[in-house]
């Protein structure tokens, strides 16, 4: 019996090993162009990346076309791509949410400073940056998120790159500054297999993510 045939409801994700240390989410999608990428984990360990992630795809049929390839470059590094279980892909999230990050880590946003004890002393102007969201969020799984808020798709952007891809982060609009802090709550809990990480944002920086998005 076909592999397919005999489990066709196996989870869609791979293991990769041979990560270049540079390298980020949107790396990966590259790498795997004309997939539906669903989401992508890199791996850190003790601060740092490991060289190691996880992608999810959008079907399990996609994850054999993922295998053809293993061993293809990503820069100057050939990339290893092999079946993993989807318990891996679940234990490395969890294990990524208690990873402290380290210095190589990429820039947090303005007026961020480490440790999610520091976000309760940002000042709130009402607006909320997510961060980690998986690739395929929609505006209504982002107000499901905040379902105790009065919010509609009009307070809501999803950061995309110039070509529509979505990079992951999005900004939210609160009625005022009491609810969107509040709202901090829900740092660090889930949309779909994600962590999502909130941040006291501006509408300066929502604006230039808009505007970024549009080019």
């Amino acid at each position: 019996m076909p592999y397919l045939a005999s489990q066709p409801r196996s989870f869609p994700v791979v293991r990769l090993r041979g990560l270049p240390f540079n390298c980020s989410e949107n790396d990966v999608c590259e790498f795997f162009a004309g997939l539906d990428v669903v989401d992508v984990l890199l791996v850190h360990k003790q601060g740092r990346f490991s060289g190691e992630g996880f992608v999810v795809f959008g079907a399990s049929m996609q994850v054999d076309f993922a295998l053809q390839r293993d061993r293809q470059n990503m820069g100057r590094r050939y990339i290893e791509v092999f079946r993993c279980k989807k318990q891996d892909y679940y234990n490395a999230i969890a294990a990524e949410v208690n990873e402290p990050k380290g210095a190589d880590d990429p820039a947090p946003p303005s007026g961020y400073s480490k440790g999610s004890s520091d976000k309760d002393h940002m000042e709130h102007t009402g607006i909320l940056k997510l961060r980690g969201l998986p690739f395929s969020v929609s505006k209504s799984d982002i107000i499901d998120f905040f379902a105790d808020y009065d919010l509609s798709e009009t307070n809501v952007h999803i950061v995309t790159h110039s070509d529509g891809r979505a990079t992951g982060e999005a900004f939210v609009e609160f009625s005022n500054e009491t609810d969107s802090k509040a709202a901090m709550s829900k740092d660090k809990m889930m949309i779909g297999t994600r962590y999502v990480e909130l941040f006291p944002s501006t509408r300066e920086e929502a604006s230039r993510a808009a505007s970024r998005s549009r080019h």
